[in-house]
């Protein structure tokens, strides 16, 4: 699947959920290759102005044909975690609505070099920003059996992780695992033909995903992300996140959960006796139900299946004075 043809999951459903204000300032945290901030410009008046965000280096020259085409669209290379700084910069007064799309993108996956997807043999590599941190195939060779186990147990929910762990370190003391089809080989050995259950999904499918989670640190970074960005928002603000798997939206659901109890999170409040008017009023209100992709554009886009889309709204309450202490997502179990 080339760029151009790449289909972003929820489109409609997603820039519909941000109830775009033709002068208003938004972000989109994850460009891509700009199916969702197409749509938002689209959406924008002459006054209006898009940030767009994404760490990986192809976005980003995807990117620049936006920026020479339209002087209301800004794009930065970050991090989600660097997002405080590129808002502080770019948008200080805030924003009035923000998408985040989780997970990896078409390009990406397809792009053998980049080592995502066991479909083509590749370097294993799997860093979304390929200029820092440790690849895949680095981790493998310095992991301990434990750290290999409770990684491929932990962010790919894998029954299999202690079978997968020592396998792929009996496999490393003949030679360095430095290919996806050498992985996949491994795994899919260690696991058998016949142990799944499920007959559509590749023995290796979750432990590509847990080494892309943990190589790009995708938990941490969206579970520091979203209450980070809270702050820039303006009041009736939307904070609109698109999550692929559990993991993801476990860590989204549970804080836009929280942010919008009106205790503002402190379960000592909740248990007293006090009117309603009386509590601290939640940063975050709920907007509608969580949204999945319909049956016809799963038909369309097989990746969409697993998507999830779930919508916040910024109230006019204050944040409490020691935002975003006890907002940041530590664990997602």
């Amino acid at each position: 699947m080339s760029d151009d043809t790449h289909l972003p999951v929820l489109l409609d459903e997603a820039v519909a959920a941000l109830a775009i204000k033709p002068a208003g300032t938004y972000v989109d945290a994850t460009f891509g290759r700009g199916g969702h901030s197409a749509r938002i410009l689209a959406a924008l008046g002459p006054g209006g102005r898009l940030i767009a965000v994404d760490r990986d280096p192809d976005a980003a020259r995807a990117a620049a044909a936006f920026v020479h085409r339209d002087t209301r669209f800004t794009f930065r290379r970050a991090w989600f975690s660097e997002l405080p700084a590129v808002l502080a910069e770019l948008a200080p007064a805030g924003v009035d609505g923000a998408l985040f799309d989780l997970g990896t993108s078409s390009p990406q996956i397809d792009d053998a070099t980049r080592g995502f997807s066991f479909r083509f043999d590749g370097p294993l590599d799997m860093r979304m920003d390929p200029s820092r941190g440790e690849t895949a195939a680095a981790f493998l060779a310095r992991a301990s059996v434990r750290e290999l186990m409770e990684v491929i147990r932990d962010y790919g929910e894998e029954r299999f992780a202690q079978s997968i762990a020592k396998a792929i370190a009996a496999a490393r003391e003949e030679r360095s695992i430095e290919r996806t089809a050498e992985l996949r080989r491994i795994v899919g050995q260690a696991v058998g033909p016949l142990t799944r259950g499920d007959w559509r999904q590749d023995p290796a499918t979750r432990t590509f995903q847990a080494l892309r989670i943990f190589v790009n640190r995708e938990l941490s970074e969206i579970g520091s992300a979203l209450p980070a960005i809270v702050p820039f928002l303006r009041s009736g603000a939307r904070l609109v996140v698109i999550a692929f798997h559990s993991l993801e939206d476990r860590i989204v659901k549970r804080f836009f959960r929280k942010a919008a109890l009106p205790f503002a999170g402190d379960p000592r409040l909740a248990r007293l006796a006090l009117p309603a008017a009386a509590l601290p009023a939640a940063p975050l209100a709920a907007v509608g139900r969580a949204t999945k992709p319909s049956a016809a554009e799963v038909e369309r886009n097989p990746r969409a299946r697993s998507a999830i889309l779930r919508v916040a709204e910024r109230t006019a309450a204050p944040l409490p004075a020691d935002w975003p202490h006890g907002y940041v997502a530590t664990e997602w179990a």
